[in-house]
């Protein structure tokens, strides 16, 4: 327990209606009752918790009128005593009221120190303490999503899960080694064997969604590519719903790649119209060329583009240069010719009229996000994808030695185990890695 005051500005800087200063620790009331006079006879030592009350705000030269609220430990966000001020929303206004609770014994927030105090405190795990980053500042619905998930340890359970496996099968080794009379190590090794086995299919399957997990953090990338004039720039142009890309009939106008983003029930893809490829005496436009062949390679998703009217050899060969990528084939400028459909596309648009483009984008997230649930625990952090591996990697090892060393030997592998999944959880993580991921919070959080 912490037993310094901090406060802070908790809401966005800027003009608003209502605005909210934040205090956290033991002196939070006391500091309140000297700035803030309520409406009415209740003294602000005598608030009842969690709920409001009118009065005015002493800004040092002038005051305001707003409303106070106290949370009590341990049931408040940090687990300390919490104030909060709410005034009218506004610069001025809310530096005021905050250099009024400094000036009465509080002291500024540092980044993330809410947060922190009530990880320190038992009120969150650390991951899910990285949850509430990632909602605050999530470009996405699905990050959001991600990180609300986060916050309400939904990933965190799962692991606490599997520690309490692995504290199971230390405190059955300690039995047989306590009690070697009772001639239990047998058992025991069967025992331990089997619960191995699921720990390992258990991380083995968390692993397997952190592809998915990542795009939902970062976005997917997607990289538009076929041979010149097949419509590609007017395909995305059509998919981001505004002109960001040159159209033109003269092949090679792409040069350089051209990108965008889009929302697909609430996941982002980044779309990248890329140079036609061909062979190219022009230098400028093998430059575009070579850029496309490198971002195509280090794409998520592949949108293959062809035109209707003109499909032949050229484009054998681009699509072979990305058989290797997940890939959608897209014949487009179906709106021209109808006569000519290639049988082996995926989908068939039109640019020019919208005709197919939802299918498209269906298309496109089932090819690249189709474990999506919006209640399943992905791991988006890449710090929990190197403490889960970390761990898996010790109960494979720990598998291995089971009924070829003693169990002491496999003790040290199931503890080590505990010990990076608790990384996750936070309960071995280290200052540094403490003070990394609440360095990422903006003051007041």
């Amino acid at each position: 327990m912490f037993y310094d005051t901090i406060a802070a500005i908790a809401t966005a800087s800027g003009i608003g209606g209502v605005a909210i200063i934040r205090m956290s620790g033991n002196q939070a009331l006391t500091i309140a009752s000297r700035i803030f006079r309520p409406v009415g006879k209740t003294p602000v030592a005598e608030f009842e918790p969690y709920r409001m009350y009118p009065g005015d705000i002493d800004c040092g030269s002038f005051s305001d009128f707003g409303m106070c609220v106290f949370f009590q430990a341990p049931k408040s966000y940090t687990g300390e005593d919490v104030v909060e001020l709410h005034c009218h929303g506004g610069v001025n206004i809310t530096r005021a009221v905050l250099r009024s609770c400094l000036r009465c014994g509080a002291r500024l927030a540092e980044r993330g120190e809410f947060t922190k105090r009530a990880f320190l405190n038992g009120k969150m795990s650390l991951s899910a303490a990285e949850g509430i980053g990632d909602m605050i500042n999530g470009e996405s619905e699905a990050e959001v999503k991600a990180g609300y998930l986060l916050y309400h340890e939904k990933l965190s359970k799962k692991v606490k899960a599997l520690q309490d496996e692995f504290t199971g099968m230390l405190a059955g080794i300690d039995a047989a080694i306590d009690y070697p009379e009772e001639d239990i190590e047998e058992e025991k090794i069967g025992d331990i064997e089997k619960s191995l086995r699921q720990a390992e299919a258990e991380e083995a399957s968390l692993l397997s969604l952190y592809k998915t997990g990542k795009k939902i953090k970062s976005g997917v990338t997607v990289a538009l590519c076929g041979k010149p004039n097949t419509g590609k720039s007017s395909l995305l142009n059509a998919l981001l719903g505004y002109e960001k890309a040159i159209v033109s009939d003269i092949a090679g106008t792409t040069r350089d790649a051209v990108e965008g983003s889009i929302e697909i029930d609430g996941v982002r893809f980044h779309l990248y119209d890329t140079a036609g490829i061909r062979e190219s005496a022009d230098k400028i436009e093998a430059i575009g060329i070579t850029k496309a062949e490198r971002i195509v390679r280090s794409a998520d998703l592949v949108i293959f583009v062809c035109d209707a009217r003109e499909v032949d050899e050229a484009d054998a060969v681009v699509l072979e240069s990305v058989k290797d990528k997940p890939l959608i084939r897209v014949m487009n400028k179906i709106d021209r010719d109808r006569d000519h459909i290639d049988s082996d596309a995926d989908v068939y648009t039109s640019a020019l009229t919208g005709e197919g483009l939802e299918r498209l984008k269906a298309k496109m997230k089932e090819m690249s996000v189709s474990s999506y649930a919006e209640d399943s625990a992905f791991l988006i952090e890449e710090r929990h994808y190197a403490a889960l591996e970390r761990g898996h990697k010790f109960t494979v090892s720990a598998l291995e030695k089971c009924g070829v060393m003693p169990l002491e030997i496999l003790a040290l592998d199931i503890k080590d185990a505990w010990d990076a999944l608790g990384e996750i959880t936070g309960e071995t993580a280290t200052e540094a890695i403490i003070g990394e991921i609440f360095s990422k919070f903006c003051v007041g959080k």
